[in-house]
């Protein structure tokens, strides 16, 4: 069983910054992508950032040159820097994870993505 846990939402002023984190733990044999996706209030889950394990990182177009996203790969795991906050940055965050981990019900490895339970950030005008 892989678990992702989040935190560092909460409520700030546009023009703030905040910083999530997201930690894996369970029988993890090794990570490939990481990233966090955002869900605001009547609209799609959407990507907003991905690093995989060498360190390269893809990040939506709303969000470059204000959001940075890190990781550890020996902890597990994942970080979003956010600057400069928007209004319309206010969502529910999730952190994702492609995770190769032994399931003992199969008794072998298997890998597919985990989701975190999400935290909310809102961003005040």
């Amino acid at each position: 069983q892989v678990q992702l846990v989040e935190s560092g939402g909460g409520l700030v002023q546009a023009g703030g910054s905040l910083r999530l984190s997201c930690a894996a733990s369970g029988s993890i044999k090794s990570i490939n992508t990481m990233g966090w996706y955002r869900q605001a209030p009547g609209k799609q889950r959407e990507l907003v950032a991905v690093i995989n394990s060498g360190g390269s990182t893809s990040y939506a177009d709303s969000v470059k040159g204000r959001f940075t996203i890190s990781r550890d790969n020996a902890q597990n795991t994942v970080n979003l820097q956010m600057n400069s906050l928007k209004p319309e940055d206010t969502a529910v965050y999730y952190c994702n994870a492609d995770v190769t981990a032994y399931a003992y019900r199969l008794g072998a490895y298997t890998t597919r993505a985990y989701w975190g339970q999400g935290t909310q950030v809102t961003v005040s005008s």
